[in-house]
């Protein structure tokens, strides 16, 4: 009963159309009274040879009345519990969803995305069935049941009542045994279907991988054999949750054969008429159904309750990311600086970055460099508030960034990682989805800026044209530079290019950066890249190793250094030319 008292918050919400649910359920359960008792009057004017046609259909009318009334009942407590079940599953789904949504990336890193989505999917179900079918089988086994007790023992005989029901105690006992076995069953359960979805996330998200490398046959052998296990889990569920039919089956026949050989006797004495006997047995056949539900209650109470912990488990889950409640609500703008003394991933026991200092005024760009590795990115996830427990202070428009509102802070910002997130939508919808209001005008503007207007006037469709599940049918370079147009259609305060350039040529990238050196003459960008000639025209250079600054300056103060930077630009040049000479020939 552990669950009813956990979604006690959502009972008390919704009690008037549960308490309405409920009437129906008692009027469907007092009607249903009727037509056992009477039959058994029809049965016995017939045995004694007294009904008459108006005794018919006064006693078929009122069948007819209590059939309808029926109906009304059934469909009051169907909408009301039904259409509350449904309720709740939305509730909980909206309330999952923005606890995703508010989520920082610790708890990414922590949860799989086919874990998250089999508690967004099989566990919600799960909940929502005690929610419908499990109020509908407690509050059902006890209305139904115990009102035709009441008629059993009042309209026929009290003495054969407690004879048939003797047997029924033993459900109790095998529904508290078993229930507890289900509940861990279950769990394991739902664990293993998290991992099989996990897996087919994976398989089918990766699939240009595993066919580029031929190990189909390998993934498939790998998941058939998480399917076994899947499988072999799901089966003890199974064994032990059909063990719930036979023995309920068991009891309701040991309640026949106390009824059928009480119940002759009753009658042999004339203590009952066999009409009575007629009216005990049909009675006695209505308390199948409450039986059987109290069977499939324990079930759905321990599925539920398996469930229900692993959901608010999620959602008990903190962010570390605070977004104050008084914090401040203006866009930053103005110079940044930032002052780390040190920073490590959670659970990591080195530290990432360690002393890395830079300020830049207003319309300045900085270039960072170094090896893979070296916590380019990770100076990107400091910016972007990703992460907020570090030493130091970083400060973005005579504010520090952590007073900031986030819905303030960061639409300031416009982001593009290296391998960008495009939706399954037209090339319009990828790039207005910071700003759904943009004009046709804006749009075609920041896609002029990212070097991108003559690929789309080439599309079939242009602007309608449909990219496909994560940009899939555009190429690695239109994918990067459509990013990079959705970043500019915010016009924002600070451009972070987090190797965003890596998939377009060399002309591309040029065109690109002089757009953007022209015209964010007072707004700050920041690139980080491996192709050095993407930070040349930067004022300000510096190159990371293993998270510290190890050298600093212009492209020409860093040539004349000859350190890292002079190397990797001469290989790089060295590269270039080569390229081109083959391609001459």
């Amino acid at each position: 009963m552990s669950i009813f008292k956990k979604l006690g918050w959502y009972f008390k919400l919704e009690w008037r159309t549960y308490l309405f649910g409920l009437l129906g359920l008692l009027l469907t359960a007092i009607l249903a009274i009727i037509p056992p008792r009477m039959i058994g009057l029809i049965v016995d004017a017939i045995h004694g040879h007294q009904l008459t046609l108006k005794t018919l259909l006064v006693q078929l009318g009122i069948l007819a009345i209590a059939a309808i009334g029926q109906y009304g009942s059934r469909y009051m407590w169907r909408t009301a519990i039904w259409g509350a079940a449904a309720n709740l599953e939305k509730t909980l789904r909206q309330r999952l969803f923005k606890h995703y949504m508010n989520m920082d990336q610790t708890f990414y890193q922590q949860y799989r995305t086919g874990d998250l989505m089999a508690r967004a999917t099989n566990d919600l179900q799960a909940i929502q069935r005690v929610a419908g079918g499990g109020i509908l089988q407690f509050a059902d086994s006890i209305i139904t049941g115990g009102t035709t007790l009441i008629a059993m023992m009042t309209l026929v005989n009290w003495r054969l009542t407690l004879i048939a029901v003797l047997p029924f105690p033993l459900l109790a006992v095998m529904a508290f045994y078993l229930g507890q076995k289900i509940n861990l069953a279950f769990r394991d359960s739902q664990a293993a279907f998290s991992r099989l979805n996990n897996k087919a996330q994976e398989s089918i998200t990766g699939v240009k991988v595993i066919k580029s490398l031929g190990q189909e046959q390998a993934d498939i052998d790998d998941f058939n054999q998480q399917i076994d296990r899947t499988i072999e889990i799901n089966r003890r569920v199974n064994r032990l949750d059909a063990m719930f039919d036979p023995i309920t089956t068991l009891i309701i026949g040991l309640a026949y054969v106390a009824t059928i050989v009480m119940g002759g006797s009753l009658v042999v004495h004339h203590v009952i008429s066999i009409g009575n006997l007629v009216t005990f047995i049909t009675y006695l056949s209505m308390m199948i159904w409450p039986i059987f539900a109290v069977g499939m209650l324990f079930n759905t109470m321990e599925r539920g309750n398996a469930s229900y912990d692993r959901v608010m488990r999620l959602i008990n889950e903190h962010s570390q990311v605070v977004d104050l409640t008084d914090g401040v609500v203006s866009r930053p703008a103005g110079d940044l600086r930032f002052n780390l003394q040190g920073f490590g991933y959670p659970d990591a026991t080195t530290l990432t970055l360690k002393n890395v200092q830079f300020n830049l005024k207003a319309g300045q760009t900085l270039g960072i460099v170094g090896r893979v590795g070296a916590g380019k990115t990770t100076v990107m996830r400091l910016l972007l508030r990703q992460f907020e427990h570090y030493q130091g202070q970083i400060d973005f428009g005579e504010t520090n960034i952590l007073d900031y509102k986030l819905d303030a802070y960061l639409p300031a910002i416009g982001y593009v990682p290296q391998d960008s997130f495009l939706f399954s939508e037209s090339v319009r919808d990828n790039i207005a989805f910071a700003k759904p209001e943009a004009t046709q005008a804006e749009i075609e503007q920041a896609v002029d800026l990212a070097g991108l207007t003559e690929q789309i006037a080439n599309f079939e469709q242009g602007y309608e044209t449909l990219v496909g599940e994560q940009g899939v049918s555009l190429s690695g370079g239109q994918r990067q530079r459509l990013a990079i147009a959705r970043a500019l259609l915010i016009q924002p305060e600070l451009l972070i290019l987090d190797d965003a350039l890596s998939a377009v040529d060399a002309e591309t990238e040029s065109h690109i950066l002089g757009n953007l050196h022209q015209l964010r003459t007072n707004k700050t960008t920041i690139i980080a890249a491996h192709r050095l000639s993407s930070v040349m025209q930067a004022d300000e250079i510096i190159v990371l190793d293993h998270g510290e600054v190890t050298e600093r300056g212009t492209h020409d103060e860093l040539m004349a250094q000859k350190g890292w930077y002079r190397q990797m630009f001469d290989r790089q040049a060295l590269e270039m030319k080569v390229r081109e000479a083959t391609d001459e020939k």
